[in-house]
């Protein structure tokens, strides 16, 4: 069913049922931006009289001048369109299964309310879970059931008491982008057994903090000898090898120089003459990232300029692959579906490679409105969360940690170099930022990183990536350089 927004409330988009439906909310701004928020719920059964009963309030409340709004009203009419069976907390494998379940939990527990009033006759347990568990790895939200009649918000009394999921939310919000960056310097940056970009990232954050020593006695093994970085190489090592860039701009070590030049040389023939492309890159958007930003590196170390020649000849190979008509990525040729990360690995892929490529160099100007015109299309994506989502252009798939982190950190390096406007990019980074920083738990806990995806053949394939809760060093990583890069520190 086509539900029209009500005038006055902005639409907000929930998550997904299991049929694919999505599941709306509604929100009317309070009194001022710090009133509390009070969420109503109704249809957990399917649509029924609750369901009538939530929007009905709705219309009541924002029909009131906004100087009598004591609180701002969240309403989520139709919480369970698929009629599924609904367990809470919830159960299985985010968003996978239960997925109206894990979507109202999650989106609760973020989303922070003061108070929720779940109308109906049945609440599945969702007010006792509220209440009693701490939601979402945020806080306890005080919930309760009541009668889908006319007027049941006004049994929410003054004044409202903060819960404690707002208060820790409220908490998150108030750190700088100095403070993350050292509350997750603790958990994440601390090995680099498997050579990839997943401890490497948080490495690099690491040397951005100082960390230049403890950084190079993990990277020993790879530079001394002791271990061959290519040994089995793939396009994540690929990428690894910018932690032993990044170690040789702080040092002038050699050695760290010829560990990525050996690595950029794959590009070549034994002759020297480029390939058609860089390798291990399997069809996937994944490589702007894994490959070229290594190759600018190089370019940069050595003064020769065909590394710089062979990082525009893999742009352009890639996007012959993946680059759609509209400026989004497809994540590779077997489905047209614009992966979160999917997008997200170009963006910062173009970023770093940006940042080391000559403004003199025939084709600085085509790599640098590949990155330009991407910025601007995924400008129009962010949700009104300040996120992008796990399917970027997909309403109803989730608010993916990584994707934002790593777009929002790419249009933060671009506003800073001049490559983007800072008028119009930096209210959407501002934006990024607010929403990462709700989703990081003091401990390195995250909400909401894609788990590790490799190209899936359909769209319904993407959208059912989990979703981890809890720690995870890929988004730690990213995270970690999303707050270095706020804080400046590069």
């Amino acid at each position: 069913m086509l539900v029209v927004p009500l005038a006055g409330s902005e639409q907000w988009y929930l998550g997904l049922a299991g049929s694919g439906a999505t599941i709306d909310a509604n929100v009317v701004t309070g009194v001022s931006a710090s009133s509390p928020t009070v969420l109503i719920i109704g249809g957990l059964e399917g649509e029924d009289v609750s369901t009538a009963a939530v929007r009905k309030e709705l219309q009541t409340f924002e029909a009131l001048p906004q100087n009598r709004r004591q609180f701002r009203l969240i309403a989520v009419p139709l919480a369970n369109p698929d009629r599924a069976k609904l367990h809470f907390p919830p159960a299985g494998v985010a968003y996978r299964e239960d997925p109206e379940s894990n979507a109202l939990w999650r989106w609760i527990g973020i989303h922070a309310p003061d108070v929720v009033l779940i109308a109906g006759n049945t609440d599945s347990g969702l007010a006792e879970a509220l209440s009693q568990n701490i939601v979402a790895g945020v806080g306890k939200i005080p919930a309760r059931r009541v009668t889908p009649a006319a007027g049941f918000l006004q049994s929410v009394s003054n004044p409202i008491a903060l819960s404690e999921a707002h208060q820790e939310i409220d908490r998150r919000r108030g750190r700088s982008p100095r403070q993350v960056a050292e509350e997750l310097a603790l958990v994440y940056g601390h090995d680099f057994d498997q050579l990839t970009y997943l401890p490497g990232m948080s490495l690099i954050a690491q040397l951005r903090l100082g960390h230049t020593a403890d950084v190079a006695k993990l990277a020993a093994p790879w530079v001394d000898g002791t271990k061959d970085p290519l040994l089995r190489a793939n396009s994540l090592t690929l990428a690894g090898h910018m932690v032993f860039a990044e170690l040789a701009e702080r040092t002038a070590d050699p050695r760290y120089i010829a560990v990525v030049r050996r690595a950029a040389d794959l590009g070549f023939t034994e002759a020297g003459a480029m390939k058609e492309s860089m390798p291990f890159h399997d069809e996937m958007s994944d490589s702007v990232f894994m490959a070229i930003p290594i190759l600018a590196k190089t370019g940069k170390f050595t003064g020769d300029r065909k590394y710089f020649d062979m990082a525009a000849r893999h742009l352009a190979f890639m996007q012959k692959l993946v680059l759609r008509p509209d400026g989004l990525y497809r994540h590779s040729p077997l489905t047209d579906a614009a992966w979160g990360r999917g997008n997200a690995f170009p963006a910062m892929g173009l970023a770093l490679t940006l940042s080391e490529f000559p403004i003199d160099h025939p084709q600085y100007g085509t790599v640098l409105r590949a990155f330009q015109q991407h910025m601007a299309t995924l400008v129009r994506f962010q949700n009104e969360e300040g996120m992008w989502r796990e399917v970027i252009d997909h309403p109803g798939a989730y608010s993916e940690f990584t994707s934002t982190a790593m777009i929002a950190t790419s249009m933060q390096r671009g506003i800073r170099r001049g490559w983007l406007d800072r008028a119009t990019y930096q209210p959407v980074v501002d934006k990024a930022w607010q929403a990462i920083l709700s989703r990081i738990g003091a401990d390195g806990q995250l909400m909401d990183v894609c788990e590790s995806t490799n190209k899936q053949p359909s769209l319904k394939d993407y959208l059912n990536r989990a979703a981890i809760l809890g720690r995870d060093p890929r988004g730690g990583g990213m995270a970690l350089i999303f707050a270095t890069e706020m804080a400046g520190l590069q």
